[in-house]
C-alpha cells in the first residue's frame, strides 16, 4: 500500500492500545502539527486511525488574583475586623468596620458584595453582623486560587474556580486536544507494509511549463478538516451599534450633534435649572477636573438669564430656588454627566448659531458618572441624546417617538413611568423587559423642558428631550444580563466575538 509520506509517519508514529496527542505524534514524525492534523483526519477517513479531541481549560492568576493569594481577599480581612469588632455578638457600625479592616476604594465594594454571599454575617442599614460559625480559613476561593498558584488546579472546587473568573481574579484559557489512535485497519496496514508514494503538495510554474506535473502525484486536501482558529480584529459590538442607532436617528430626521467632554458646570448643570446644591452636582456623582482647561466664553447675556432664572425663577408662576448661584461655581470644569450639555450649547445659539423651528438634534456619545460599578451601570457609558424643538408638542409626541424608535431594534414593550427631574416637566422614565430575566431595566429619562430652562436660552417654543443608555438597549436586544462583560476592562473577548450581530 503506498500512502503520502504525512500519512506513513503518522501511521508508525501511532498506538494501537492507547491515544497519542498529536503534537506528540508530529514531533516523533519530524512533522508540523498542522501537517500531521491534516494526514490523521485523512487516515481517519479511510478508517486507519481514529481522532478523538478533548476541551483542556488552564488557568492563571490574574494581578488581582495574584494579591489576593498572597494577602488575603477582602471579605476575609472585613469578618476578621468585624469578630474583632463584636459583631458576633450582635450588629456593629459598617464604617467601625470597614475602617479596623484597612481596606480601601474598590476593595470595599468587593468585600460588601461577597460578605453575605458566604454566609459570613449580614449588612443592613448601614450596621454588619458576624457568622461565628464561618470558617474563613477553608474559603473554597481562597483554596482555588491557592491551587492554581500551587499547579494543582485539579484539587479546585469547579464552582469557586468559576466565580473567581467572574470576579476577575483568574483568567481562563481553553484549548483543544486531539489524539489518535490505530484502528484495526491500520494495524493490519502496517503489518502488510505501508509505503510513502512521491506525492507534491504545490503546484508550480516550472512543472506546468515542463509538463511535469502530468507524471507527479498530488497530495489530496481534506477541505473538511478542522482549521485553526484565528482570532481577528473586528468593530465591536456596541459601536455596530452606536452606528445603526445614529443611522435610525438621520432616518427619522434628526441631525448629529457634538461637542466637549469637559465642560463648565453652566452648561451642563446651570443651564439645566439644576440648583448649585444639588447633591447630584457634588464630587459623588460628577468628575471634576482638578487642573481645568480655560473654558472659552461664557456669553455674559446668557450666563445673567440662568442666573435670574435660578434666584428669581422665570414668569409670574416661578419663583426659582432662593439658594447661592455664583458664576464661580458656574466655569467650574467637569466631565459630563450627560450629554444634555450639547443640547444646551445648540438650543441657546452658542455652537451653530440661532435655531428656527422645527428641528431635530441627536448626539450618541459618552458621559461620566461617579457610580457604583454592577452589573447595569459603568463609570462611563454611552447616552443617547435627542430632542425636537417645535410648536405644541405633547407627551403623546415623545411618546409616539420612542414607539417608532426602539421599534427600530424589534423592542415593542415599552413602559412609561412619571419621574420628577429638574428641568422637564412633565418627566417620565422609559422601561422595557429584559429577554433572558424578564426583569423591568430601566433605558431612558425624558420629558419637555420647562420654561425656566427654555426662556434663558431665548427659545420661545415647545423643546421635548430624552436621554437615552446605549449600554441597556444593547441589554435587551442580545440578552446580556451584565454589561461589564460587553464593556470595559473586565470584558468577556469570547462572548464578543460570537456574539452574532442583529441587522
Amino acid at each position: 500500500m503506498k500512502r503520502p509520506q504525512a500519512q506513513v509517519a503518522v501511521l508508525q508514529a501511532a498506538d494501537a492500545q492507547k491515544d497519542r496527542r498529536i503534537d506528540d505524534v508530529a514531533a516523533e514524525a519530524d512533522l508540523k502539527p498542522e501537517a500531521a492534523t491534516r494526514a490523521a483526519f485523512e487516515l481517519e477517513a479511510d478508517g486507519l486511525v481514529s481522532v478523538s479531541e478533548e476541551t483542556l481549560e488552564h488557568y492563571e492568576l490574574t494581578d488581582e488574583g495574584d494579591r489576593y493569594v498572597r494577602e488575603s481577599l477582602p471579605e476575609q480581612d472585613l469578618y476578621e475586623a468585624a469578630i474583632d469588632a463584636g459583631a458576633a455578638d450582635g450588629p456593629v457600625q459598617m464604617g467601625q468596620v470597614i475602617g479596623a479592616s484597612g481596606l480601601e476604594g474598590g476593595a470595599v465594594d468587593i468585600a460588601l458584595s461577597n460578605y453575605a454571599r458566604k454566609a459570613y454575617g449580614s449588612i443592613d442599614s448601614g450596621e454588619i453582623t458576624a457568622n461565628q460559625d464561618a470558617d474563613p480559613g477553608s474559603d473554597p476561593e481562597m483554596l482555588a486560587l491557592e491551587a492554581v498558584a500551587d499547579r494543582r488546579v485539579e484539587d479546585a472546587d469547579t464552582d469557586a474556580l468559576d466565580q473567581l473568573e467572574r470576579r476577575g481574579h483568574l483568567d481562563v484559557r481553553e484549548e483543544t486536544v486531539r489524539s489518535v489512535q490505530l484502528t484495526d485497519d491500520g494495524v493490519t496496514a502496517l503489518m502488510e507494509g505501508v509505503e510513502a508514494a512521491e506525492t507534491v503538495d504545490q503546484l508550480t510554474p516550472e512543472m506546468l511549463t515542463s509538463g511535469e506535473w502530468e507524471d507527479v502525484a498530488f497530495t489530496e486536501y481534506n477541505v473538511e478538516a478542522d482549521a485553526e482558529d484565528v482570532s481577528h480584529g473586528k468593530e465591536h459590538i456596541l459601536r455596530q451599534t452606536a452606528n445603526r442607532v445614529k443611522d435610525t436617528l438621520v432616518g427619522m430626521g434628526f441631525s448629529e450633534m457634538e461637542g466637549p467632554h469637559a465642560d463648565a458646570q453652566f452648561w451642563i448643570n446651570d443651564c439645566l435649572f439644576m440648583p448649585q446644591d444639588h447633591p447630584a452636582r457634588t464630587h459623588w456623582d460628577q468628575f471634576a477636573l482638578e487642573e481645568p482647561e480655560e473654558i472659552g466664553h461664557l456669553p455674559p447675556d446668557l450666563v445673567e438669564r440662568v442666573r435670574s432664572a435660578h434666584k428669581e425663577g422665570v414668569g409670574p408662576d416661578s419663583e426659582g430656588y432662593h439658594s447661592p448661584w455664583t458664576e464661580d461655581i458656574a466655569r467650574g470644569m467637569d466631565l459630563r454627566g450627560h450629554t444634555t450639555s450639547l443640547s444646551m450649547r445648540y438650543l441657546s445659539g452658542h455652537q451653530v448659531g440661532e435655531l428656527d423651528p422645527p428641528e431635530r438634534y441627536f448626539s450618541v456619545e459618552k458621559v461620566y458618572r461617579n457610580d457604583t460599578l454592577d452589573p447595569t451601570h459603568l463609570l462611563e457609558f454611552f447616552q443617547i441624546e435627542g430632542w425636537v424643538m417645535a410648536e405644541d408638542l405633547s407627551v403623546r409626541d415623545l411618546m409616539g417617538t420612542f414607539t417608532e424608535f426602539y421599534e427600530q431594534f424589534g423592542i415593542t414593550d415599552l413602559e412609561f413611568k412619571p419621574h420628577y427631574n429638574p428641568y422637564t416637566e412633565p418627566s417620565f422614565e422609559l422601561f422595557g423587559t429584559h429577554p433572558e430575566t424578564g426583569e423591568v431595566v430601566e433605558v431612558g429619562n425624558s420629558g419637555i423642558f420647562r420654561d425656566e430652562v427654555l426662556t434663558p436660552l431665548g427659545v420661545d417654543c415647545d423643546v421635548m428631550a430624552w436621554g437615552l443608555s446605549l449600554e441597556r438597549l444593547l441589554m435587551l436586544m442580545y440578552g446580556f444580563e451584565d454589561i461589564r462583560d460587553v464593556h470595559g476592562t473586565l470584558c468577556d473577548l469570547e462572548l464578543l466575538r460570537e456574539t452574532e450581530v442583529i441587522r
